[in-house]
Formats: C-alpha cells, sequence, structure tokens
C-alpha cells in the first residue's frame, strides 16, 4: 500500500518505472558490464592492474589467478597454458570456463564446495598468484608460494560506494569493513612477506541514468543488500531529480593495490 500510494502522489511515468523494473531483472554473466557502456563513467586509476602484473611475471613461472571471472582479464596476460592455473567459485563462470580457457589447457579449480579463498595446489608450488578483487587468505597465499614468489592483488575496499549504499539504507554497514590496504599490508608483513607496492586511491564513478544505478545496485547485492525498486522507490526518484539537474549521480570506488614477495 505505501509503494502504491507513494507513485501515485508522485505521478510515476510508468515507462520510466518498467525500465527500472527492467533493469533490475537484467542480470549479468560473467563480470561483464558492457550493459552500462556510455551511461557511467569511471575515473582511470593512478596505476594500471595488467602493467604491474606484467612488471613481474616472467615466462617460466607457475602462475595462478584467483578468482578468474570470466578469464578475460587473464587472457590479456599472454602466459603459457601450462603454467596456468585459476580459481572460480561462482557456477556460471564455472560454466563459461570450461567451454573456453579450460578447452585450452588452463587448469581450473572449481570452488563450489569450499570457501572462494581457496587454493587447491600443492605447498611450495606457485611462482605468483594473482588476485582481482577476489578473497584471500594470507596465510594460504604464503603455503603455496615458493620462496620468493609473489602475491599482487587488488582490491576493492571497504568503503566502495559507501555514500550511494547508505543514502539507499541509512542502516548499511560495509559486508567487508577490515579489507583495507593498512590490514592487508600488515597481515602479509606478519608473515615474513616483502610488500613492494602498496596503495589507495578512492576514484570518481558516475551514473547519468537511474536505470544504470538500478541495474548497478541489482548485481552487487553485497553492497546493496536491500535494494530493490520497490523498496527504494522515493530515493531512486530524487537520484532521478539529480541527475536532471548535475547531469550525473556521483559516488567513490575504493580500491588498492598491493605486491607482497615471500621472504
Amino acid at each position: 500500500m505505501r509503494i502504491a500510494r507513494y507513485r501515485k502522489a508522485v505521478k510515476m511515468d510508468k515507462n520510466k518505472l518498467k525500465s527500472w523494473y527492467q533493469e533490475e531483472k537484467y542480470g549479468i554473466k560473467g563480470w561483464d558490464f558492457s550493459h552500462l557502456d556510455d551511461r557511467w563513467k569511471n575515473e582511470t586509476l593512478p596505476w594500471n592492474y595488467q602493467k604491474i602484473v606484467l612488471r613481474y611475471l616472467t615466462t617460466d613461472m607457475q602462475l595462478l589467478d584467483m578468482g578468474t571471472g570470466d578469464g578475460e582479464l587473464l587472457k590479456t596476460f599472454h602466459h603459457s597454458n601450462n603454467r596456468t592455473q585459476v580459481t572460480e567459485a561462482w557456477a556460471p563462470n564455472i560454466d563459461l570456463l570450461k567451454r573456453t580457457i579450460v578447452r585450452q589447457g588452463i587448469k581450473l579449480h572449481a570452488l563450489l564446495k569450499t570457501h572462494e579463498a581457496d587454493l587447491p595446489v600443492k605447498n611450495n608450488s606457485l611462482d605468483i598468484i594473482i588476485n582481482s578483487h577476489a578473497a584471500f587468505d594470507p596465510k594460504l597465499i604464503k603455503d603455496k608460494l615458493k620462496t620468493g614468489g609473489y602475491f599482487i592483488s587488488q582490491q576493492v575496499g571497504a568503503l566502495n560506494n559507501y555514500s550511494l549504499a547508505r543514502f539507499f539504507d541509512g542502516s548499511y554497514i560495509p559486508a567487508y569493513p577490515d579489507n583495507t590496504l593498512l590490514n592487508t599490508s600488515i597481515k602479509f608483513q606478519n608473515l615474513n612477506f616483502e610488500i613492494l607496492v602498496a596503495k589507495e586511491y578512492q576514484a570518481d564513478m558516475a551514473f547519468f541514468d537511474v536505470g544504470a544505478i538500478v541495474y548497478y545496485a541489482s548485481i552487487i547485492p553485497w553492497e546493496f543488500p536491500n535494494f530493490s525498486v520497490d523498496h527504494c522507490l522515493k530515493q531512486l526518484n530524487q537520484l532521478d531529480q539529480a541527475i536532471k539537474t548535475f547531469g550525473s549521480v556521483v559516488t567513490k570506488e575504493d580500491r588498492f593495490i598491493l605486491v607482497a614477495r615471500k621472504k
């Protein structure tokens, strides 16, 4: 009843509302955000994850990519398939990887029944572990790396999209409040790693239409746990007015990167 009264009070545009519902149900394949092309803008980070990985990766290394997603980022490193392993915990991605990189000779560790930070490989067997936005366990990283091996990770920090998440839900608390550069660096130092790179940055992320926000919030439930078009209709209309006035709604991406070497 409350939602119905609100729609009547603000004289909702039926076509606009229908488009928001469609965005809410659109979903995502792999980790492909092309649905938002030209509808958002992400500030470029002051570092390049790919270039940093390539700075340390050599052709003779045994490489493992944690949480590889759809495998597209991994392909850009052009590393030998028989020296490459990946982990992945999301079933749709696992199915996709079996049809793509597995057929090319890359070893897939599907983590459907274990934690996404698991590393089901022999201890002291890897030269380099890379990780873009996936969970990890520093002790496991140490166990699996050879002496002198590298761990390279770009992470989504604790305060990612905090202001937008709080706008939708005043009681929102970050799902991973301890995922910060400070905490992560200290954990690896305590495990006798040498920290080679440690940087963090809060980058602007601008949305140019509310449908784009609906889509984004719908596919990232850990940052927008109570989000739905119906539940957040008032806030969505307020954002719609803000975009009409200012041209966009801007939130902040929290990012950090760490390169650590096992002594």
